[in-house]
Order: C-alpha cells, then structure tokens, then sequence
C-alpha cells in the first residue's frame, strides 16, 4: 500500500508543482496572474486524478478486486498528502528561486481593489495592518508549509471520499480479467 501511495502521489505531484514552478520562474511580470488561482486549481484536479487510479489499482491489483471504504479512502488520503507535499516544496522551490514577495503583492492588489471601489482611509488602513500582519506571518517558513499544504489538500479529500465511495462497489470499472 504504502509502494501504491508513494508512486501515485509523486505522480500527482509532478503534474501538480512542475507547472507552477515553470509559471512563477517565467512569470517576469513580478505580479500575480489574473488567471493563476483557476489553472493552480484546474492542475490539482488533474493531478489528483491519481487518487482515484491509485485506489482502483490497490483494489484490482492489491486485493484482487474488492475493497473495502476504509482503506480505499486512506490510500486516497495517503496519496493526496504526497502530491500535497510536493505542491509545498514546489511554491518554496518558486519563491527561493524568484525572490517572489506573494504576501505584500497579494495585499497591495487587495489594497488596490478597495481603492477602485471607493474604500474609506479607515478601511485601507485596517487593510493595510491586516496585510502587514499577513505577511509577518508568511514569512516563517512553516506557517506558510501549513498555508501551502491546505490550499491542496482538503480538494484531496473530497476526491478522495468520492473515489472510495465508487471503488468500494466491485462491480464499478471492475478489473479485466487475465486473457
């Protein structure tokens, strides 16, 4: 089992972080892409496609076509927490070898934002402290290990509970029988 979560969640990995460390290393705009949550998001779907062909292979090759919820989902789990964990090392990967400073761009668009639409002085001002207060806090590494991790993870889950809750039922894509 631990073989099958190990493979399957480097796999998910690669197709997870290898694009967005190719995007934030040619990205020279120094800014955040308008578009850059929705392909980070559509790319784990993707990625976490493995969740879902690594329990079926757990349940067809493993167990010899039958598996039970709870083990299916912890495989599902143990892969979404792998490619988790290479989306961590992936965004470390990006800002160490951009000099990328996310929190007080992200901030200072937020900022903008608010300006545009009439914000009050009062309003930016407690803005402004909240990003300042955001960023002090993205600066120790594990904080944003954690703050990385989550944005991954709980999509991992749920694709995970889908996965198991249809590989469960043997007769859904059963394995092809030896020739």
């Amino acid at each position: 089992m631990l073989r099958i979560i190990l493979i399957y969640g480097s796999v998910a990995g690669l197709i997870v972080a290898a694009p967005m460390v190719w995007g934030m290393v040619s990205n020279t705009t120094g800014e955040i892409p308008e578009n850059g949550a929705m392909i980070g998001f559509a790319t784990m779907i993707v990625a976490l496609t493995a969740v879902f062909l690594g329990i079926k292979h757990y349940r067809d090759q493993v167990l010899g076509g039958v598996v039970r919820f709870l083990p299916a989902l912890g495989v599902g789990l143990g892969i979404s927490a792998v490619a988790s964990l290479f989306w961590v090392i992936g965004w470390e990967i990006s800002l160490a070898a951009t000099g990328f400073d996310f929190a007080n761009v992200y901030y200072q668009g937020v900022i903008e934002a608010e300006r545009a639409k009439g914000a009050s002085a009062e309003a930016i001002a407690k803005l402004t402290q909240e990003g300042a207060d955001f960023a002090a806090m993205y600066a120790n590494p594990l904080a944003r290990a954690a703050i990385t991790f989550v944005e991954m993870f709980p999509l991992g889950v749920v694709i995970s509970l889908i996965s198991a809750a249809l590989l469960r039922n043997s007769r859904f894509l059963p394995a092809k029988a030896a020739a």
